[in-house]
């Protein structure tokens, strides 16, 4: 989700970023024009271990089900609300930065908690912790394993999707709280929702960002935050030189090196790397990329690229780790496991790089009164595009019945209400759903 121009120039998209650096000598720690009167603290996070953060979302990677909306939600719940390691501010803002970059969102985020937590080393623990558990069930699945069959898996899968929609549900409360604490950005939440539902999915949540950013500058253009919150990031300016560099140059240059030389092997990483770096909002949306780039070319048949999209629906973790599976169906093929591998690093790598190219300069960006401004509005539309989301895909897709809606509000009731541990609702509502699917 983005932010909008600066009074010099910030797109939406943030593609030009290193050109404004170059104009906007502020960016490298100078002044910033205008805004002497605009006091920000420096917020350092507590450090913690990579460990601990491997840790953390090796969990989350294990339980995250629902797809990208609702691993936001997970986010919230474990990082923000549970362990603190930064504020629903902050959060926002990495979600909206991963929105408006090209790659899967939830693993962008959660790259960028890491690197929040226990720097870079944290941040390539959190993108391995958050991705292990799905790639290697889809690898699992590529070499012929079945599970999850029968009524009873069946009732297990949607007992988990009926939990997700209760925990975003609670997520979006309190981002709500958070960050659209009046009646202004309520009504900026409730447009953003309009836009996101309205347009077509794969533009509608950076035109909504794109309009809350707009919005903002308009309504909140007079306020000065005094305690503007800025994020504590361990990342110097010359890795997001590199980064932007280096995704360049894989982006261009690798196929051309793959076409000269006949590399199948270049040929492949090249394909799921260009479907990572040409989508933006992750999810569902790579899917029609993935599909030219495996399918068209007669590497994947039709019908096991299906199948491969059907088991990573009912995964926890990234849906983009499809790509291990169809890397690993990759024909012709002498090692699947290498191809998985190819697959896998080649669709998530633009998106590790792009977010680590912006990073370093997003505190010099942020302090600038005007980009405040927007990301007042910018947080109000994060919170109407969890609501969009909210009820599609996740309330269409999963609430089937008067029986759904009564588990979704009980364990709505039992996480808000009665603080009751996120486990024991999972235990409850998969029993629940399993033994209905039995019967």
């Amino acid at each position: 989700m983005g932010t909008t121009s600066t009074s010099v120039c910030l797109p939406v998209s943030l593609r030009l970023l290193f050109s404004v650096q170059e104009a906007c000598p502020w960016m490298n720690g100078g002044d910033v024009p205008g805004n002497a009167s605009i006091a920000t603290s420096r917020v350092e996070p507590v450090r913690g271990s990579c460990a601990e953060v491997l840790f953390v979302f090796l969990r989350l990677g294990c339980t995250s089900f629902g797809g990208p909306i609702a691993h936001l939600g997970y986010f919230q719940k474990e990082i923000v609300e549970r362990r603190k390691w930064c504020s629903a501010s902050t959060l926002a803002e990495i979600i909206a930065l991963a929105q408006s970059l090209p790659g899967p969102a939830s693993s962008q985020a959660g790259f960028a908690l890491g690197i929040l937590r226990a720097g870079w080393l944290g941040g390539l623990a959190a993108w391995i912790g958050f991705t292990l558990p799905s790639a290697l069930l889809m690898l699992a699945f590529a070499y012929g394993h079945s599970f999850l069959g029968g009524s009873v898996g069946q009732g297990l899968i949607h007992g988990l999707q009926l939990v997700a929609v209760a925990v975003v549900a609670q997520a979006v409360m309190a981002m709500q709280r958070a960050l659209a604490p009046d009646r202004v950005r309520i009504a900026l939440a409730i447009a953003s929702t309009g836009l996101t539902l309205l347009l077509p999915s794969q533009t509608a949540s950076l035109i909504a960002i794109a309009a809350g950013a707009a919005a903002g500058l308009l309504l909140f253009r007079a306020e000065n935050d005094e305690s503007s919150e800025c994020i504590g990031l361990a990342l110097p300016k010359a890795f997001g030189v590199v980064s932007a560099a280096a995704f360049l140059a894989l982006l261009v240059i690798v196929p051309l090196i793959a076409q000269a030389s006949s590399n199948f092997e270049l040929t492949v990483f090249s394909a799921f790397y260009r479907s990572g770096a040409l989508v933006f909002g992750g999810g569902h949306v790579v899917l029609p990329l993935l599909e030219g780039a495996v399918v068209a070319p007669g590497w994947v048949t039709q019908k096991s690229f299906l199948a491969g999209y059907g088991a990573a629906q009912a995964l926890p973790g990234p849906l983009f780790s499809v790509s291990a599976y169809l890397g690993a169906e990759v024909r012709p093929s002498s090692s699947p496991l290498l191809y998985s591998l190819l697959g896998l690093f080649g669709i998530f790598m633009p998106g590790l790089l792009a977010m680590t190219a912006l990073l370093p300069f997003w505190n010099a960006i942020r302090r600038n009164r005007y980009v405040q401004s927007s990301l007042r509005g910018i947080n109000a539309s994060v919170v109407g595009i969890l609501i969009a989301a909210l009820f599609q895909p996740l309330w269409t897709s999963t609430i089937h019945s008067s029986a759904d809606f009564w588990i979704v509000l009980s364990a709505f009731a039992l996480l808000t209400l009665w603080k009751v541990q996120p486990w024991f609702v999972v235990l409850c509502v998969v029993a629940i759903s399993s033994l209905a699917y039995s019967i």
